[in-house]
């Protein structure tokens, strides 16, 4: 696995600065103005020492899509106080790291992947933060459970042992159109709310699972708009990947 280091030039303070500034108009155009959505970095591809020089610039989250690359980076975040979250397939072989190393799985989207991870928490004698990822594209390139089946699979994985379900995620539409995008975000947003409000009514587990996962470098200010608390960014931040 060949992990790039990153652009000596490249100004990581001002791309994060600006990436915040992104985010906070936008809440202030959607009417959403303090709501403290914060900015989780992609770091896929880039080496432990672009992990480390991010998190020196104020990232406080970072994000792995392959397990195998959080295996070489999770401890350069850790050192340096950052939160790990996978944010990509987790494969069967895989489990064992992501317990080992991450503090939040964002793509569970399975009840079985759900308790292969539990099982892997007693062991650690852990409790593990994570997410129910969410098809709401219906691209069948994307990963998630359907949207309705979302609040089902989501009670089942809160009631295992050593997991804990903090939220929703999904993978916006690949689409330039912004009522399109943003609908898929709405609905994920509905699927938060209807989990949170049947808490409260004693329905489902998930007084905890506020947290709203979507939006990323191309389109996090329509992710926002819809209430988005978490956005995913790579490129914006870090520049562009080197996939040779």
């Amino acid at each position: 696995m060949d992990l790039s280091p990153l652009d000596p030039a490249r100004d990581l303070d001002e791309a994060l600065a600006t990436v915040r500034a992104r985010v906070t108009r936008a809440e202030e155009l959607s009417g959403r103005a303090g709501a403290g959505v914060r900015v989780l970095v992609a770091t896929k591809t880039f080496d432990a020492s672009a992990v480390r020089r991010v998190i020196g610039a104020g990232a406080k989250l970072v994000g792995e899509n392959r397990l195998q690359e959080l295996e070489a980076k999770a401890d350069a975040a850790h050192d340096e106080g950052a939160k790990v979250h996978v944010i990509g397939p987790v494969q069967r072989n895989k489990v064992q790291l992501a317990v080992k190393l991450a503090d939040c799985v964002q793509t569970v989207d399975s009840l079985r992947l759900a308790e292969r991870l539990s099982r892997l928490c007693l062991e650690a004698e852990r409790t593990l933060d994570v997410m129910i990822q969410v098809n709401v594209s219906g691209e069948e390139t994307k990963s998630g459970v359907l949207p309705e089946e979302a609040l089902a699979l989501a009670s089942q994985v809160q009631r295992l042992d050593g997991l804990h379900v903090i939220g929703f995620m999904t993978i916006g539409l690949n689409s330039p159109v912004e009522a399109a995008v943003r609908a898929g975000y709405a609905q994920l947003r509905e699927i938060r709310d209807a989990a949170l409000i049947g808490s409260e009514r004693g329905e489902y587990p998930l007084r905890d699972a506020w947290e709203l996962s979507m939006g990323m470098s191309n389109d996090l200010e329509w992710a926002v708009a819809e209430g988005a608390t978490m956005v995913r960014v790579g490129t914006a931040v870090m520049g562009a990947r080197d996939y040779a």
